[in-house]
């Protein structure tokens, strides 16, 4: 029996779904120090965890243009939303660094589905002239999950155990695949395509083997043979993949899309926008907890402001967008972007919590200007037969865009943190005679005051300078990273000014 569709129904289960997905992925960020230090692991080894994730979305997405032309939207929604609870189940009771990344893997092929789902409706649902409007209502669920994920985390963590992050989103995510049985319509029609199988082999190898060639290089090193091989490989199948769509009559990912001038460049502000991004939202945590020695939930609350900003923002931003367009709120939230993420390079060890969060604060009221409208505007001039390969190129370039980000930004702290180090070994020498006098001092001064040998003083005296130096060399580290972000978020400003209003399809005009 055909269910009725309903407009009300479809967009809670729908914005529902959105929300859970996301507030996992927050969620997890505070607890990126904890799980640091739970399994054992280095900064580069555990940015897996969102690296994967978002890679894992990024592979996936240009596949749902024809899951959803095969399937259907409802189909497809509640199989995505049952793949993402067995990845929360997963992660729930692992008990090791690989079975939670394993888990992680299975909820991002999940997450990686609903996502475009979502997009997909509302693009067939709402009018490019209301758009605005409704990109708006749902930037309210979902950056109602940013507001709430990291205090909520940081409080859990703190009180109970990190399991409680995962086990708390699986009741929620069942409730939603029943409402999604009970509720949900197919709002397209099946085409049924054919299945690409060497597109879909061609685009995993490829956007998988350039991201871990950029996640491999804060342990191996730039000029490693296995990061540049990695790159260099990955690049080819990803040639190989655009040549094979290119020249297929019914391609599983249409990228005549990038025919359409404004899809193309907002297509690459919204990317490089994710890259500065998901970046950043990876390193503050590393900052707070690690080198100032803040509390989950001090961090989660830093951020709580930011996040609520950005939900007040989003309707505000999709109005102004049915109204102005995408370019003046680009140009402006790219504007505060760069400059609050310059700002960010500037952390010291005494940088206070109240400018922190400011900074925070700034930096989130940026870019609720610029995430939907971007990515609306170059939407809307793509005709309908495109729309689902639009989303789903769209959503691919910014996810896989994101794990580059986040890859990068990571190996930039880490590489740049060894090279800081390095450094300070250089000035701090016996043969420095500033720094043998003032050490000298200061292992008497522990002996004594410790009623320790002079070898235990001066052993505590170099564990304390080492210390230091690593805390500071982190720090650096930290800063040189915002940097890049911050030439990222400066591209992106740049090319937001060629930014114009998509022309509405014309329609055909009836004859006489």
């Amino acid at each position: 029996m055909a269910r009725e569709f309903h407009m009300g129904r479809t967009l809670t289960v729908l914005l529902l779904g959105a929300f859970i997905s996301i507030l996992n992925q927050t969620l997890l960020n505070v607890a990126i120090p904890h799980l640091m230090n739970e399994f054992n692991v280095s900064a580069t080894t555990v940015q897996w965890l969102s690296t994967a994730y978002m890679l894992v979305n990024g592979v996936l997405v240009p596949v749902t243009a024809f899951l959803i032309e095969s399937f259907g939207t409802r189909a497809l929604f509640i199989s995505a939303m049952g793949l993402f609870t067995a990845g929360a189940v997963i992660c729930a009771v692992s008990d090791s660094f690989v079975i939670m990344l394993i888990g992680r893997i299975v909820q991002a092929s999940g997450a990686g589905i609903i996502m475009p789902v979502v997009m997909n409706v509302f693009l067939t649902v709402f009018p490019p002239e209301r758009r605005g409007a409704a990109m708006g209502m749902m930037g309210i669920a979902m950056t109602f999950a940013p507001a709430v994920g990291p205090t909520l985390s940081g409080w859990i963590i703190e009180h109970y155990t990190w399991r409680i992050l995962f086990f708390m989103v699986i009741p929620l995510a069942v409730l939603d695949i029943l409402f999604a049985y009970r509720w949900l319509t197919n709002v397209n029609k099946l085409t049924k395509p054919k299945f690409d199988f060497w597109g879909v082999v061609f685009s995993t190898l490829g956007f998988g083997l350039l991201l871990y060639g950029f996640s491999s290089a804060g342990d191996k090193g730039w000029t490693s043979t296995t990061v540049l091989g990695s790159m260099l490989i990955g690049l080819i199948f990803i040639i190989m993949f655009v040549v094979r769509e290119l020249n297929m009559n019914v391609p599983m990912l249409d990228f005549r899309v990038f025919k359409y001038d404004i899809f193309t460049l907002s297509t690459i502000i919204g990317g490089l926008v994710n890259m500065a991004m998901f970046g950043a939202m990876l390193l503050l945590p590393i900052y707070l907890q690690n080198i100032r020695g803040f509390t989950p939930l001090q961090s989660g609350l830093l951020l709580l402001p930011g996040a609520l900003l950005m939900g007040v923002m989003s309707p505000i931003s999709g109005a102004l967008f049915d109204k102005i367009g995408a370019r003046p709120l680009a140009i402006v939230g790219l504007t505060i972007t760069a400059l609050s993420t310059f700002e960010f390079s500037e952390l010291t060890s005494l940088t206070t919590f109240p400018h922190l969060m400011l900074l925070y604060t700034v930096r989130s009221f940026g870019m609720s200007m610029i995430m939907m409208s971007v990515q609306t505007e170059g939407l809307n001039q793509l005709p309908p037969r495109l729309g689902s390969h639009g989303t789903a190129m769209s959503n691919t370039m910014r996810q896989v865009a994101g794990s580059i980000g986040t890859a990068l930004l990571v190996t930039v702290m880490s590489t740049r943190t060894t090279v800081h180090v390095e450094q300070s070994a250089e000035l701090y020498t016996p043969s420095n005679p500033f720094l043998a006098e003032n050490f000298a001092a200061a292992s008497q001064s522990i002996s004594a005051s410790a009623g320790v040998p002079a070898e235990t003083g001066y052993a505590l005296t170099l564990q304390s300078v080492i210390g230091i130096v690593t805390e500071n060399a982190t720090i650096e580290g930290i800063n040189d990273a915002f940097i890049v972000a911050t030439w990222i978020a400066i591209i992106a400003l740049v090319l937001s000014f060629f930014l114009r209003r998509a022309r509405k399809p014309k329609r055909a005009k009836p004859a006489k």
